[in-house]
Order: structure tokens, then sequence, then C-alpha cells
């Protein structure tokens, strides 16, 4: 009874306690002016907070930025605006094709990295594919004379990339800007499958930024990497090449440093033996200077770089803004493709001038493509073109042993009246040219088809190195039909030989000296002395031994394709010869006509008369001047 008491009694407190609080929190709760005044008090707090952080952050931020901008300014004029942008990183932008792919840097928005697609470098094994651009090897500068007496120079300053697309083809151009809208741009047009992109230089607004009553000067420069097996061979057909004054075309010495100068250039080439980069301009350079540098001083250690190339041209200003459509070339040094784009590229290729060009380009690259595009090989292409050739020339090679044949039928004669006429030289040599014109042979005749012969070797020889398509094609032993057949490596270099010995060299060797063995033999021994005159039979019997050695050494670092050709070469010519001599020339039977000749009255040409009458003048007045002593 007494716990419900106390349960009653705790109750009641605690209802009065809490009566007694909410009365208390009730009577000293603001008053609605008081809430009101509270609220406009805490938002006018909040509103000089926030307008104290923005206050705080805009002084803040303007004073770095002026700062920038004050610096900038003060190493670069108004080109420091280009230093302030988001893009004023070392950031690259690529567009690739199919067949292309190219890295171009924020920083002087030239290319830093051209990669041919589908190319393998030399190294065995290797899927490092060939980059004609890397590790900064190569720029394009523009040095910029502004109005405030500044020389600056594009490749160290910042461009704003963008990149957009026309059609298939990707667009990718470069402002170096000096405001919103003045600047200088680079623009970079890639077409699907194509080596060839679209280059463009052009200025907006620059006019009171850049000094424009004289030429801006570009400088182009390209250090070459080594691509291929034998750097040597390599550097051998590395070489700046150009086109000037509507059509001609030069280059620069490949062996050695040297520099020149042109007018009205309308493409310049830094030509890598099997890969080049060409630069073209619809409106021609008004001059150009040229620099090449060889880099490979010792091929044992030079073995990255081949050589360096620089190019330097006037960039001139039509009302005031620059406006150039060129053109940018990165891709194979292949005849097909270059001469297809009709813009006398194909003289970029060492074929050869004048008449030996003409067979290159019209003949031979013709007819070995027909050859190669059948599916044998490239190895068996070679082996079927030359004995094509061959077989083209064997009615030179006929009349060459035909004449060397008379020559022999004729030397027992040639001999008695060497011998009868000893002490009268003059007497010796008319009595030779009477039995000649009798015989009815000519001397000069197996002179004659070797003559012929030339421009075809000639053009030969500029053929192989020229032909990328043998690049890393193997055959048999040879692994590389555009370089040397490596069969041993020697542990030591032989001057002007190497440190490898190749084995298409030595069997073209061989064959040449059984072929001059057969032939240079034969004319030696047919050919008597001539009185005054050095003994060519003893100088062709040396070079019987000299040849092969010389061809040796030459070819051992050569492309293998060519020597492969000089083999098989003799080898049907040697096969030729034979056949000539023990089937269709017959001594007995050119002895019978010789013989038949000299009983026939035979004309004397105007030549022959005029040497007749020269020589028996001669004669007549070393008989006077003998009877007057």
């Amino acid at each position: 009874m007494e716990e419900k008491k106390l349960d009653l009694n705790s109750i009641i407190g605690f209802v009065l306690i809490s009566g007694i609080l909410i009365w208390m929190l009730y009577s000293n709760a603001p008053t609605p002016e008081e809430l009101k005044e509270k609220a406009k008090k805490e938002q006018v707090e909040k509103q000089a907070k926030e307008v104290k952080t923005i206050t705080s952050t805009v002084a803040a931020t303007p004073v770095a930025d002026s700062t920038k901008n004050v610096a900038a300014q003060a190493q670069l004029g108004s080109f420091g605006y280009s230093a302030t942008l988001p893009s004023a990183t070392d950031a690259v932008t690529e567009i690739k094709n199919e067949v292309l792919s190219l890295k171009i840097s924020n920083k002087g928005g030239y290319i830093t990295e051209a990669t041919v697609l589908g190319f393998d470098q030399f190294e065995k094994n290797s899927k490092k594919a060939v980059q004609i651009i890397k590790d900064n090897n190569a720029s394009l500068d523009i040095a910029l004379n502004t109005t405030d007496n500044r020389t600056l120079h594009t490749k160290d300053m910042y461009f704003e990339p963008k990149v957009t697309t026309e059609g298939k083809n990707q667009v990718l151009t470069m402002q170096l800007k000096a405001g919103p809208d003045q600047f200088l741009e680079y623009r970079y047009v890639l077409k699907p499958n194509e080596y060839m992109l679209d280059f463009a230089i052009r200025s907006q607004g620059l006019e009171k930024v850049v000094n424009t009553s004289k030429p801006l000067d570009l400088e182009w420069q390209l250090k070459s990497y080594r691509n291929e097996k034998s750097v040597s061979y390599e550097n051998r057909y590395t070489e700046l090449v150009f086109e000037y004054e509507d059509g001609k075309d030069d280059y620069l010495n490949a062996a050695k440093d040297s520099e020149d100068e042109a007018n009205e250039v309308s493409y310049i080439a830094f030509k890598q033996h099997l890969f080049t980069s060409i630069l073209l301009t619809d409106t021609k350079f008004k001059t150009a200077k040229f620099k090449s540098d060889n880099l490979v001083d010792d091929e044992k250690v030079d073995t990255v770089f081949t050589k360096n190339f620089t190019a330097q041209v006037p960039l001139e200003f039509k009302n005031g803004a620059l406006n150039y459509n060129m053109n940018w070339y990165y891709g194979p040094a292949k005849y097909e493709i270059l001469n297809g784009y009709e813009r006398n590229l194909d003289e970029i290729m060492p074929l050869g001038w004048g008449i030996f060009g003409w067979i290159n380009r019209y003949i031979f690259i013709p007819v070995f493509g027909l050859i190669s595009s059948i599916g044998i090989g490239y190895g068996m292409a070679i082996i079927l073109f030359t004995i094509l050739v061959r077989i083209v020339m064997s009615p030179v090679t006929y009349k060459s042993y035909l004449s060397q044949a008379k020559m022999k039928v004729l030397r027992p004669e040639i001999a008695e009246l060497n011998e009868k006429f000893k002490d009268n030289p003059m007497k010796k040599q008319q009595e030779t040219m009477k039995l000649y014109s009798k015989a009815g042979v000519n001397p000069m005749a197996g002179c004659l088809p070797a003559l012929m012969q030339l421009p075809v070797f000639y053009a030969l020889f500029q053929f192989f190195p020229s032909m990328f398509d043998l690049r890393q094609k193997s055959f048999l032993w040879a692994d590389d039909l555009s370089s040397f057949d490596a069969v041993i490596q020697l542990p030591f270099h032989i001057p002007f030989y190497g440190s490898h010995v190749s084995l298409f060299p030595i069997l073209a060797s061989i064959a040449i000296f059984f072929y001059m063995k057969m032939t240079t033999g034969d004319q030696a021994m047919s050919t008597p002395p001539q009185e005054g005159m050095p003994d060519m039979g003893k100088i062709m019997k040396i070079m019987i031994y000299i040849s092969p050695v010389m061809m040796l050494f030459f070819f051992n670092n050569y492309a293998s394709g060519l020597s492969l050709y000089y083999f098989v070469s003799n080898l049907i010519t040697i096969g030729i010869m034979l056949v000539i001599k023990n089937y269709i020339v017959k001594e007995d039977k050119i002895h019978a006509q010789i013989q038949e000749n000299k009983t026939k009255e035979k004309k004397e040409s105007k030549f022959q008369r005029k040497m007749r009458e020269m020589m028996e003048q001669a004669e007549a007045q070393k008989a006077a001047q003998q009877k007057k002593k």
C-alpha cells in the first residue's frame, strides 16, 4: 500500500517539474521579432563570410595569373599568350592511317615521331618498326622577327592542337597564339592509305605582332636513323635531293660533308636509301640552302645515324599574311609509289642519268616488276631477269666473239708483217691496215660490242640498289637481297672489305675470272702490240686477275641481289660463248672467208682513203728527212 503511494507521489512530482520547465522555456522563448532579427543577423554574417572567401580567392588567382602573364610577356612578347594556355605542355597528338603513324608535339607544333607501318628494321627476328623520326632527331623551326625587336623560335613555343575530320581525312591544326584570334597555324591532313599528307602554314592577325616586311626563315632538320643491315651501303645511298627551276634536280654529295644553294625550289628530299622524307610546296621557295653532314666516320662505332640534313628556306608574306600549301611524304623510297604522284619524285631514286635512267625506268623496272609479280620469289625473279637480259644481249656477244676470232685467224700474217717491217713502224702500220682492209676485218669491231654493253651494265648497277622490293627478301643463304649475304663473321675488320665474308661476291668473282680468261685472253693474243703504244695484251692478262679481286672487295658490302645477278650473268655468258665457239663460229670457215675476201676488189671508204693518204704523206716526209741526213 505504501509503495503505491510512493509511485503516485513520484508521478505527480515529475509532472510538476515538467510543467515548470515547459513554462520557463516558453517564457524565455524569443518573440517573432527577435527570431526575425536573429535570422537577418545570421544571413548578414553568412554573406559577409562568402564575400570574404570569394574576395580572397579572386585576390589570390589574379595575382598568380598576372605574374605568369607578365613573365611570359617579358620573354615572348605577344606570344606569351600561348604560354598561359592549358596546351602549354609537352603533350603529343597522334594521327594515324593504315600505313603511317605520326605524332605531333604541342611544343614546336612539328612531327616528333613518324613510323612507317608494316616494315621492320634490320635486326634479325626484330619487330621494331621503321621510324623515320623518333627521339627528337628532327625539327621544324620558323624564326619570328617581332615588331618589338625579338627573334623567337617556334620550336621552343607551345601550339594549341585541335583534331577534326573531313570525310575520311584526319585534320590536325596546331596554332601558336598571340591572342584569341591572332596565331600562326600548322595544318596537317592525313588521308587513308597514304604516305603523303597535306601540310599548310598560314597566319592570321599577326600584322602588328610580326615584322612582315621581310620573309621568315624556316629550317627543316633531320638526323637520319640507320634502318638497314649494312651501315656503309645504306649511307652510300643516303643523300639530300632537291628540285628547282621548273623540273631541274640535283643532290648533295653523299660521300662527304657538302652544301649547296638553289632558286625556285619545289621540293626537298632527305632520302635514307630505302625510305625517304620529302617536303613539297605549291608556292616555290624563292631560295634555299642545303647542308649534309656525314655522321659515319667509323662504321664499327657510328652505327645509329648516317647523315645530318638541314634545309633553310624563306617564307614570304603576301598582304601581311603567310599562306603556303605544302605536302609531307614519309614512306618507302619505291619508284612505283613516288612516280605515281606525278610530281617528278622519281628523280629521288638513283636510277642514273641520261640513257642509264631511261633504260631503268622504261625497261628494267617494268620487266622486273612483271617477272616478280608471277609469284616465283625475288631470288628466282633475279635469275629469270638475268637470263632474259643475257638472251637479248647475245647478238652483241656474238659480234664481239666473231671479231676476236677473225683477229685470231689473221694473227700469223700480222706477226709476219711485224717481223718484215720491224725497222719501219710506219710501213708496218700501213701494211697492217691494208691486210685488215683486204680481209674485211675491222680491228675496232671487238670494242664496239663492249661499248654497247656499258649502258646496260651501268643501268643494272644503279637498278638493284634502288629496288625497294628486294628489302628483307631472302634467297638461299641470303636473308636480305637488298644487303650483303654474310656467311662468315670475322673477329676483325679488313679495310675496304669489312668484318664479314659474303658468298655471292665470291661466286661472282670466280665466274668473272673464267669469263675474262675466255674472252680477254683470246683478245690479248689476237691484238698485236703497236709501236709507241702500251702492250694491251699484257695489260689484259693482268686485268684477268685484278678484276675478280676488285669485285670481291667492292661487292662484299653491296646488295646480294646485285652479286647474284653478276654471278648468273657471267655463267650464262660463259655458256653462250662456248656454244658460239663450238657450234656457230668455226675458225676454218672464218679463215676461208678471209682468204676469199682478199681476192675481191674492195672499194676504200673515205675514212680508209684518208688514213692511207696520211700514212703515205708521213712515210714520204720521213724518207725525205732521212735523205737529207
